[in-house]
């Protein structure tokens, strides 16, 4: 039950945070600054399931990972506190700072940096969180160790 809770709170956070990327790239891409602003005020709802999400995530992943030693969990254990800071201390507030300053209106060079950061610690917590995935079906049998 623990890892199928661990899978399911994974999935869903891998996918908030790719929901948010992708429509945060094709947004500023393609939209209006009325829809960035949008955009950016959605992400913040978001949040309201990805955090609990990762925290479930992290937790479960503790407590099954906690007396394994092989490499696959080796690695998850490194990751997982990458991940977790880089959400913590720079997608988090990046996702407040944007969304107050794309409501004010206020698309300046401050927003396109910090929106630039975001996007490149999304894509490494994306690409971190990938891995881990991966590794998890390794460690579950669900996909073979290739030699």
């Amino acid at each position: 039950m623990k890892t199928r809770i661990h899978a399911i709170a994974g999935g869903i956070g891998f996918l908030i945070i790719l929901l948010f990327w992708t429509s945060t790239v094709f947004s500023e891409l393609f939209a209006s600054h009325e829809t960035v602003a949008a955009v950016k005020g959605l992400i913040l709802k978001g949040m309201f399931i990805l955090i609990p999400a990762m925290a479930i995530v992290g937790g479960s992943g503790m407590a099954m990972g906690r007396r394994r030693k092989d490499a696959p969990a080796r690695a998850k254990k490194k990751r997982m506190p990458i991940i977790a800071l880089n959400g913590l201390l720079i997608l988090v507030p990046a996702a407040w700072f944007l969304a107050g300053k794309a409501a004010a209106g206020e698309f300046d060079s401050t927003f396109y940096l910090v929106q630039l950061v975001e996007l490149v610690a999304g894509a490494a917590n994306l690409t971190m969180m990938g891995l881990n995935i991966r590794d998890g079906l390794k460690m579950t049998g669900r996909i073979s160790v290739s030699r």
